[in-house]
């Protein structure tokens, strides 16, 4: 079954996407694998893979014809994601996205940008579930009247 497969090898947290549901938007039955690394081994993979010396933030490329690689350095995302208005959680799934645009065959350019665009805004927009009283993000959730000591309510956060 296509999938993704993740593996961390930082000493840092991996934002949480449904990473599988958006491999297949974009790559309808791939196997991808996404690797999230640090800057020493994105350095000698860039370096393995593209005889390039920097430090990249996305690596792609597929090693077969229905399978791709993605190694995404975290500490680079995070470094340049104010540069791309965006927050460092979000910048790693547009990186992610970028690197498996790059698998289906795109190159850079103004078709490659607005579909990262739009796919960005689809999979990063916060989940809304109803709850009791209100919206998981509603005020009204957010401060709640409890029962205290001798009947009275109090306010809790």
């Amino acid at each position: 079954m296509a999938g993704v497969e993740i593996t961390n090898l930082t000493r840092r947290s991996v934002p949480r996407f449904a990473y599988t549901t958006v491999a297949a938007t974009v790559l309808r039955g791939w196997d991808v694998s996404l690797v999230f690394v640090g800057p020493k081994k994105a350095q000698s993979l860039n370096q393995q893979l593209r005889k390039k010396s920097y430090t990249p933030n996305v690596l792609s490329y597929a090693p077969g014809q229905t399978s791709g690689e993605i190694f995404i350095c975290l500490q680079e995302a995070e470094r340049q994601a104010p540069s791309h208005a965006m927050v460092a959680r979000v910048f790693v799934l547009y990186l992610f996205i970028h690197g498996l645009l790059h698998l289906k065959g795109w190159a850079h350019g103004s078709t490659m940008e607005q579909c990262e665009q739009k796919l960005v805004k689809r999979f990063s927009a916060p989940r809304v579930r109803t709850l009791t009283h209100g919206t998981e993000n509603s005020d009204r959730n957010r401060h709640r009247d409890v029962p205290s000591e001798g009947g009275r309510r109090r306010r809790v956060r």
